[in-house]
């Protein structure tokens, strides 16, 4: 009985241990980098991109304690967010061979140009457009928009 009973826990025990192989997923393969954000992730560009928006969101955190959403201080925080926040989606669609032109100095133009349109709003709440002050503006933020989409290619 006791022959029986050993040989009985012997094909259990290899019925477990097939069981456990065959139920182990296959490794599958690499995904594609196209699919995989953390070339971009990890991109001088992004982390620049990041921080400012990351101040940005702090600074709307401090502002809605003692401001209105009326403010000047608010609207601008709001307007560069949204415009940087853009921009990090033009980041994630870069192609995988293009990763390497996420420089840092991509980044901070990202952000400048950010600073330059959230300016241009600005004078546009207070002037005309043909305002003198609002046509330099505007050419300058021409001038960055013009830089990133040498560097991105789009809009």
């Amino acid at each position: 009985m006791a022959a029986v009973f050993a040989i009985f826990i012997g094909i259990a025990g290899l019925a477990s241990s097939a069981s456990a192989q065959v139920s182990q997923p296959k490794p599958t393969g690499t995904p594609s980098p196209s699919s995989e954000p953390g070339p971009i992730r990890s991109s001088p560009a992004y982390a620049e991109t990041l921080l400012r928006k990351t101040e940005l969101e702090s600074d709307l955190l401090s502002f809605s304690e003692d401001y209105t959403d009326q403010n000047p201080k608010v609207i601008d925080a709001r307007f560069e967010l949204a415009t940087l926040s853009k921009d990090i989606d033009r980041l994630f669609a870069v192609r995988p061979d293009d990763v390497a032109k996420l420089t840092l100095a991509l980044g901070k133009l990202i952000v400048r140009r950010a600073e330059i349109e959230t300016e241009l709003n600005r004078l546009l709440r207070s002037y005309k457009p043909d305002h003198p002050q609002v046509i330099r503006a505007r050419k300058k933020a021409e001038l960055y928009r013009d830089a990133l989409k040498d560097i991105l290619g789009g809009k």
